[in-house]
């Protein structure tokens, strides 16, 4: 309680002193101000009688030259009077020269008066006159001139009263009364500003007394507070060391939480370290699982195949088509895996998205099998997209799979296409456009609210382990939006789920395919001059032997930067087969090194992992993922041929 009490105490000094201070602040302030009024006021009023003055002595100035011009044209008449009566050339001459000073006088006086537009009117009408009268005169200078005295005579007495003369004169005593005017005003004026200056010298005076007298009295009050300021500072010199230990003891606690914070940091990391190394051993876990399903499929196959090799051909051929379906399968897995971390590049086509369902009919038939009813329904007129087919189909076939596990084999699975229309400003991240839409709808068991939160999470599963490694929907989400799309999901548990693509609708042309039938016969009749660039052995050695069972004359080459003379050296030319990425150079590189040494010639790119390589660096060529079958080869051939055909057909016409 006695702390306290001391404490307001002390403030109410602090107070009391703060207020004398602020005052005796205030006063000094205002004794400046005044002070600065007085020399503002003195400077005004010097400067505004500077300018009086200089006023004055204008208006004075304007009076004596309109005299010196009025002096001037009376002079100028005189001789010329003397001239008519005598005729003698010098005092025509003189009669000139006074004339021409007169002019003078009267430019100089509109060069005075050209900040007063009034006399400045004056002065044009005064100008007009002055050179009528002047006109009057020389006419009759003339006459003497020509020694025709008698004229001379009658016109400068007609002349001496001319109405040119009499404005001439009146002009002349307007802008003398004009400036006279002026002056009286002005001299007026500078009384007023004396006047007014002294009264304001006085009242700033008078102010200035009362400040010192202010300024005396709260000296001697702050002296008084100087002792209770000392008080004061004692008391609050006692108040900081409280303050110092109340800082240590705040700041021994702040450093407590800190601690405890990155204790509760170090914990979340190594809770996320967890959670990662958990999705990491799922992910690794489930492919492995997959990747061992497959290795035993192909390993068993060769090996079935490999016994029955001189056996039964049947039973060997069989063997071997199952070790093919287990290495398209691991093929796939690896494309999936691809697509997910968006490292396979797309390769976009004009895509009929309702035809495309239409013909993998068959597919989803036998991988989902006879217990899952599908349906499906084209409402989309024909509309088009612009993506990758692969992709596409991978993602619908995916999209069947989730829908059968869901449905535990056995339900309904229902697969629309249609179109829509986003206006601007409909929920979500859609753009403003149209868009085809292809709908999987199953019959299953739905999901709860907290799965659809995780639904399209990398490594995120609800199958049992080894039965799936959650990549599927993320994968189809990331072609998704790399095609410029979306993906949306609708699911209640027990009512089975939605799941819709919207894809932005293109307006470009598919290619017929009746004439990519006949394009690919024509071409498997030819065999062509292929070059084949790839750095491993074993696949180039493996391609070579494939071409080369497909009738083609095939010339091999494992380095690209040996690809020169190796063109060189044909004798015929027809495509090259080139791996994309290389140790010394790339595929694309190579080709564009090349330039117009392989002008009309088909480039196939063959690729098994693009990383960051943009897909416009192929330049529109062609393009073959590994691993691929020979009928892919074949068909990859024949349509790199036929591209490069087309192509050049476009330039020709051109």
């Amino acid at each position: 309680m006695t702390d306290a009490v001391m404490a307001t105490d002390t403030e109410q000094r602090l107070r009391d002193t703060n207020w004398r201070l602020k005052l005796l602040g205030a006063l000094a302030l205002l004794g400046i101000v005044v002070l600065g009024a007085l020399i503002f006021l003195q400077y005004r009023t010097e400067a505004q009688r500077d300018e009086a003055i200089r006023l004055q002595q204008h208006t004075f100035e304007v009076i004596v030259r309109t005299n010196q011009l009025s002096g001037g044209i009376s002079a100028a008449e005189a001789a010329l009077g003397r001239y008519v009566v005598s005729a003698d050339k010098a005092l025509g001459q003189q009669y000139v020269d006074q004339w021409g000073r007169a002019g003078e006088q009267l430019l100089r006086l509109r060069q005075l008066t050209g900040d007063n537009p009034d006399q400045q009117a004056r002065i044009r009408a005064l100008q007009q006159a002055f050179a009528a009268r002047g006109q009057e005169l020389n006419d009759t200078a003339l006459y003497s001139t020509f020694k025709r005295h008698n004229d001379a005579w009658g016109s400068y007495y007609r002349v001496r009263q001319s109405p040119a003369r009499t404005r001439l004169e009146s002009l002349l005593a307007q802008v003398v009364d004009s400036e006279r005017i002026l002056l009286r005003d002005r001299t007026a004026a500078a009384d007023d500003l004396l006047q007014s200056a002294t009264y304001a010298s006085r009242i700033l005076t008078a102010f200035g007394v009362l400040i010192v007298l202010g300024a005396i009295l709260l000296g001697w009050l702050a002296i008084e507070a100087q002792g209770d300021k000392v008080a004061a500072d004692a008391e609050a010199h006692a108040e900081r060391e409280r303050a110092v230990e109340l800082e240590d003891a705040v700041a021994a606690a702040t450093e407590q939480l800190r601690q405890e914070a990155r204790e509760r940091e170090q914990a979340e990391a190594q809770l996320r370290q967890i959670q990662k190394m958990e999705a990491v051993g799922q992910l690794t876990g489930g492919i492995a699982h997959d990747f061992n399903n497959m290795l035993a499929v192909v390993l068993g196959g060769l090996e079935m195949a490999k016994r029955q090799l001189h056996g039964s051909a049947p039973e060997a051929r069989r063997h071997i088509e199952n070790a093919m379906d287990g290495a398209s399968r691991a093929a796939a897995l690896t494309r999936r895996l691809l697509a997910f971390s968006r490292s396979e590049p797309l390769l976009p086509e004009a895509v009929e998205a309702g035809a495309l369902i239409a013909g993998m009919s068959d597919l989803l038939d036998r991988t989902l099998g006879d217990t899952i009813a599908v349906e499906t329904r084209d409402l989309s007129d024909g509309w088009r997209v612009f993506v990758d087919k692969h992709q596409l189909e991978n993602a619908v076939l995916n999209l069947a799979v989730n829908a059968r596990d869901a449905m535990n084999g056995r339900g309904r699975l229902t697969i629309i296409t249609g179109k829509a229309d986003h206006a601007v400003g409909t929920s979500g991240e859609r753009v403003a456009g149209e868009f085809v839409t292809l709908t999987v709808q199953d019959s299953g068991c739905g999901m709860a609210a907290d799965v659809m939160e995780r639904v399209f999470e990398p490594f995120f599963t609800t199958k049992p382990v080894g039965k799936g490694t959650g990549l599927g929907l993320s994968q189809i989400f990331g072609f998704v939006r790399q095609s410029g799309g979306e993906i949306t999901l609708v699911s209640q548990e027990g009512q089975g789920t939605t799941v819709t693509l919207s894809l932005p609708r293109h307006f470009g042309a598919v290619a017929a395919a009746v004439e990519v039938a006949v394009a690919q016969v024509a071409n498997a009749e030819r065999a062509y001059d292929i070059l084949v660039v790839e750095d491993d052995p074993r696949v180039l050695n493996a391609t070579v032997g494939a071409l080369e069972e497909l009738g083609h004359r095939v010339t091999a080459c494992q380095d690209p930067l040996q690809a020169p003379g190796a063109v060189d050296g044909m004798a015929g030319l027809d495509l090259i087969l080139s791996d994309v990425l290389m140790p010394t150079q790339t595929g694309p590189e190579m080709v564009a090194a090349l330039g117009e040494r392989i002008r009309g010639v088909a480039v196939l790119f063959v690729t098994g992992f693009a990383g960051e390589v943009d897909a416009e660096i192929f330049a529109g060529r062609s393009v073959l993922r590994k691993p691929f079958t020979m009928a892919g080869l074949a068909r990859a051939v024949d349509e790199a041929v036929e591209l490069e055909a087309g192509r050049g057909d476009r330039v020709a016409a051109e």
